[in-house]
């Protein structure tokens, strides 16, 4: 009975005999459906990315955007619940400017990791709410320098050099193990946005999921170390490329 959740999955606040939260697990299903998000921690700053799937031909162009602003020099992309994100970002911009206004002083993105991923997991506490159908990658660039987490639908978080999260991530997280290693000094931002590209690509093509539209922001020194959209010009650029070594890619095989 255990193993399928039969009875054990009305409540959150409910273990099943062999100590699992299936609800935490059905929040965790719901983040692998949506399309991928990437972080990507760089010598000179950070960057988030995501694949935002277009579910339909009538949608505009920019809408429901995945990746938000939190403070001037962190950004918050998430997979899964497109509400449920926004909710999270609210809160998150709220942790901001109560630090900000407490302490005088800018919240570092690890302090605010810890606070998102406590409230994320009080969400997991109590029989009358329901876990955050969404994984959320907290990148930023502060006094200690660039740092990105990941808080997962259960509350616990990392901190990585480069992680995704969503449908197509194990695919993602290859590649990014394949480009770091390859790299052990790390990546500039400027390489580090054609590479990213690349990857949503490739990950989007192993799915071959609806049409999407790249979105990706960065914080380093070309943005004022303020989170920011990458330029449009730079942006175009790097999705032709990454068409480009898809194509040679596919030739190839």
């Amino acid at each position: 009975m255990s193993s399928i959740g039969t009875g054990y999955d009305l409540s959150v606040s409910t273990y099943s005999p062999d100590g699992r939260l299936f609800q935490v697990e059905y929040a965790n299903k719901a983040v692998e459906a949506a399309g991928v998000a990437i972080g990507l921690k760089c010598t000179d700053g950070v960057i988030l990315a995501t694949e935002r799937l277009l579910h339909s031909k009538l949608l505009v162009k920019g809408a429901n955007r995945r990746i938000q602003s939190v403070d001037d020099h962190i950004g918050m992309a998430t997979a899964g619940l497109l509400a449920d994100g926004k909710h999270l970002g609210s809160r998150a911009r709220e942790e901001a400017g109560s630090f900000r206004e407490n302490y005088n002083d800018p919240i570092t993105v690890q302090i605010l990791a810890d606070r998102l991923s406590g409230y994320t997991q009080a969400y997991t506490c109590y029989g009358s709410v329901r876990p955050f159908g969404i994984s959320t990658l907290v990148a930023g660039v502060d006094k200690t320098g660039p740092r990105l987490f990941c808080i997962e639908p259960s509350g616990v978080h990392y901190g990585y050099r480069a992680t995704a999260a969503g449908k197509g991530k194990a695919l993602a997280k290859t590649e990014l193990e394949k480009l770091l290693g390859a790299r052990e000094g790390g990546i500039g931002v400027k390489e580090g946005v054609d590479e990213v590209a690349r990857i949503i690509h490739l990950v989007h093509d192993d799915n071959k999921d609806k049409d999407f539209e790249l979105e990706m922001t960065w914080v380093c020194e070309a943005s004022g170390w303020k989170h920011a959209a990458v330029p449009q010009e730079l942006l175009v650029e790097a999705e032709r490329k990454a068409r480009a070594a898809l194509e040679e890619g596919m030739e190839e095989d």
